[in-house]
């Protein structure tokens, strides 16, 4: 053999090995079947990890679904989920996704059950679910140092996230492309719309396909959305006239950061402090809660189906998740979670208070954006969302007015 041929032969050996490393590192796989559900998944069901970071030190799980109706063309969503440290299995198993789980049975695992979600998304759009930031359900990090995260690096992770995740799915490129999510992320979705737009103009290749964004019940201001819950409560019928005009009278309509001088304040929110400490701000109509045990009427303790499904051992390996990597599954990370009033811990920093510049930005740019708020949910209710619509003076096309699903009154809302 020639020393040219040998040299060849060399140069095509490196080629396959370094695909071959290539598609190691996207660690990407088709999942065909799910412990639970009977047969063959009836969707395309694709899990896997993408590195960010400098040197790629967090690794970010997530779960795509192909749409059912026409992959193509139908538009990419990527979903964040709230918390933050909430995993993107909380939007996959039990709200949009295409999979629910069956609660008649028992709780044990090896009678949960999964069946179809008949109102999934993505029968009419392709979703990618993640699990965001690092330390969030199956996400992990090589470091510790590299374990921390923040508000900002969260931003920044998400769009690198869908860049790469863009670069290893070009077929996608065309599709257009919506960040979408809830709660929480309503101060995080803002800032990597941003960065896409921005990322464009500055000529990033692949250009991404960007046509805005969705956000339901979400938080965007540190004082409007907890100061809106006062009156929310009155609205809603939770406290009384005279308490709520007191209230209002004596703390000048601001209920959070209170001067501590301020003793008529304090005494009125001491008592709506004592008629709504014991309802679920979530959603106002179901039961409070301790998350322990499955049971069918209480939201906080269903969730405990997705960890006790997210720790079998069958599960891990049908979703390809990378041995001793995550010991133990949760679907929320409690360490990273946001309360009002919760200081940086040594885990996360909570460093964006407000995302409404990147809100006036983004409209400037003409970018869409729909902003859904249920009107039981007093985490961050939609009498804060109102106020905050109202605070960009956008020029109003259609009026409040109802929208319908099949002749019924499923809703209100402004354009």
């Amino acid at each position: 053999m020639t020393r040219e041929k040998k040299v060849n032969n060399t140069c095509q050996e490196m080629n396959r090995l370094g695909l071959l490393m290539l598609h190691f590192s996207q660690g990407k796989s088709i999942v065909k079947n799910l412990p639970g559900f009977a047969g063959d998944l009836p969707f395309t069901l694709e899990t896997g990890y993408v590195g960010v970071g400098e040197l790629e030190e967090v690794q970010l799980f997530y779960y795509f679904v192909e749409s059912q109706r026409n992959p193509q063309k139908d538009p990419l969503l990527l979903y964040l989920t709230g918390g933050p440290g909430t995993s993107g299995i909380l939007p996959f198993l039990y709200q949009i996704g295409p999979l629910k789980f069956e609660y008649t049975n028992a709780t044990r695992s090896e009678v949960i059950k999964l069946e179809l979600n008949p109102y999934s998304w993505t029968k009419m759009a392709n979703v990618i679910f993640i699990d965001l930031p690092v330390g969030t359900g199956f996400s992990y990090a090589k470091t510790w140092e590299s374990s921390r995260s923040s508000d900002s690096l969260v931003v920044t992770h998400a769009y690198d996230f869908i860049r790469k995740w863009l670069m290893d799915h070009p077929t996608f490129l065309s599709n257009p492309l919506y960040i979408t999510g809830i709660s929480y992320m309503g101060l995080i979705i803002p800032g990597v719309v941003s960065n896409v737009y921005h990322g464009n103009e500055q000529g990033a290749r692949p250009k991404l396909n960007i046509k805005g964004f969705l956000i339901v019940n979400p938080r965007t201001d540190g004082f409007i959305d907890f100061n809106s819950r006062i009156e929310f409560a009155y609205r809603a019928a939770l406290i009384e006239d005279e308490i709520y005009e007191s209230a209002k009278e004596n703390c000048g309509g601001k209920y959070i950061y209170v001067d501590a001088n301020n003793t008529l304040c304090l005494s009125s929110l001491k008592h709506i402090n004592e008629c709504i400490n014991r309802v679920n701000i979530g959603h106002i109509l179901e039961p409070v809660c301790d998350g322990k045990d499955p049971k069918a009427f209480c939201r906080e303790s269903i969730y405990a189906y997705s960890n006790i499904w997210g720790n079998m051992e069958s599960v891990r390996q049908a979703l390809h998740i990378r041995k001793g990597t995550v010991e133990n599954f949760q679907f929320r990370n409690s360490s990273i979670s946001a309360v009002f009033g919760k200081p940086d811990t040594i885990y996360y920093s909570y460093d964006i208070f407000s995302s409404l510049a990147h809100h006036k930005q983004l409209f400037s740019k003409k970018c869409h954006a729909l902003i859904i708020n249920g009107d039981q949910d007093m985490t961050f209710p939609y009498v804060g969302t109102q106020q905050w619509i109202n605070s960009l003076n956008l020029r109003v096309e259609s009026p409040w007015k109802p929208w319908f699903v099949r002749t019924q009154v499923a809703g209100v809302g402004v354009v």
